[in-house]
């Protein structure tokens, strides 16, 4: 053994020190064994986030922690089972996964999932921490994994966008299986704004946003509700005629099981569709009434078929919403899981200040390595084995946690080696 590999061998058996090492050796030699004999410091130290280790002390410890992967990583197979054999009690089988977990009821053709990013700027690192599971677990099964560009609003939607979305989620996931555009099917979900109606689960709304609000506010049914289905389909064809309804004159509204007295608001008759005049990017001015998520989504989760679902915490609501529209249809709702959200303290991630500061001169293009975007971390080396291993660290967790950009990329800096 070499005289560095000796140093660090006796550094293990210092007293307060020699136990954090003793543990950061440990780890490292379970992840090796993992990961056919090559450890990985980012994984080590996000198992070490367990035994106490700070955000803020991680540029203390990460020469010291490299110093011990690197020592592992000299190692035989055999010579790192040995070692671990004499740590293994310190570490707890709870405290550290490998790997994804599993997910309930994989059919075995495999699982078929989703992400859904919108046209409407630049895609980014928050991008990546929320879909990148959801494309693992479609190489862990096997079967299709669908990138869904939401371009419903035309108001929104920017015609370089698609181009650039699928620049990098190409670079981003390596197995995306089909690139869908919402505004190509639009014929789809008119078809089945109108089996809504037909089935009286379905009306046009003509109230106001005051009107509507107030109804809502004191739990009382909109009169729009009370509409038969020969006068629903009449004012859904006022609405699409374009010499007909005006924007804001009339909405879709899904009618809920519980309507106004429903006990959550969010679940009150709300919009399935409304009438936008703008342009749209791809679409021009072939339509004038769009549909909304809560229309677009479960429509295209059931004509695709799938059987997977990883979001994010906030469209829990959404998600209740849309069961009831696969309710109607007598579909199998998906298996769902909420992600927590990884709150950045001090990045900007909204896309429309995003598109300002670049509009603006402030920033060169989506690619100026001073901004988070996906642009941005190709051209500063970033590589998306980084992400995938942060995010198979991460798995399925519905903790949020709140993050400066610092601490974030000094464990991505860990992976990216």
């Amino acid at each position: 053994m070499k005289d560095f590999d000796k140093k660090t061998e006796a550094s293990l058996t210092l007293n307060d020190a020699g136990f954090f090492n003793k543990k950061a050796k440990a780890y490292a030699l379970k992840n090796a064994i993992h990961y056919k004999g090559r450890a990985n410091a980012g994984s080590v130290i996000s198992s070490l986030f367990n035994e106490g280790l700070k955000k803020e002390d991680i540029k203390k410890y990460s020469k010291e922690i490299n110093e011990i992967v690197g020592y592992v990583n000299r190692l035989s197979p055999k010579e790192q089972e040995k070692e671990y054999e004499k740590l293994k009690d310190i570490v707890s089988e709870r405290e550290i996964r490998e790997g994804l977990e599993e997910l309930p009821d994989v059919p075995k053709s495999g699982v078929v999932m989703r992400f859904r990013p919108a046209p409407s700027g630049p895609m980014h690192v928050g991008h990546i921490i929320a879909s990148m599971i959801t494309s693992l677990y479609v190489k862990k099964y096997g079967g299709k994994f669908y990138i869904i560009v939401d371009d419903t609003d035309p108001s929104t939607t920017l015609p370089e966008a698609y181009e650039n979305i699928k620049r990098d989620c190409d670079w981003t996931y390596g197995n995306v299986t089909e690139y869908i555009n919402s505004s190509d099917r639009m014929d789809l979900y008119y078809s089945y704004a109108f089996s809504l109606i037909e089935k009286h689960r379905a009306y046009i709304c003509t109230c106001s946003q005051e009107e509507f609000k107030k109804y809502a506010d004191e739990k009382k049914d909109c009169p729009c509700r009370k509409k038969s289905e020969r006068e629903n389909t009449r004012e859904w064809e006022k609405m699409i005629d374009k010499k007909g309804s005006k924007e804001g004159e009339a909405v879709l509204r899904f009618k809920s099981d519980l309507g106004m007295q429903d006990p959550n608001p969010a679940m009150r008759d709300f919009p399935l569709a409304r009438i936008n005049e703008h342009e749209h990017a791809r679409q021009k001015k072939k339509y004038r009434v769009w549909p909304l998520m809560n229309l677009v989504v479960p429509v295209d989760d059931m004509e695709l078929g799938m059987t997977h679902i990883i979001r994010g915490k906030d469209h829990m609501d959404n998600a209740k919403r849309q069961r009831m529209i696969f309710d109607v249809f007598e579909k199998k709702f998906p298996w769902t899981f909420f992600m927590g959200r990884i709150k950045f303290k001090d990045l900007v991630l909204s896309k429309r200040k995003l598109n300002a500061m670049i509009d603006s001169g402030e920033f060169s293009g989506d690619d100026d390595e001073r901004i988070p975007t996906i642009a941005s971390l190709r051209k500063r080396g970033y590589k998306p084995e980084a992400f995938v291993k942060f995010a198979e660290q991460r798995g399925l967790s519905d903790v949020d946690k709140v993050i400066d950009s610092k601490e974030f990329f000094q464990i991505i800096d860990n992976f990216n080696k």
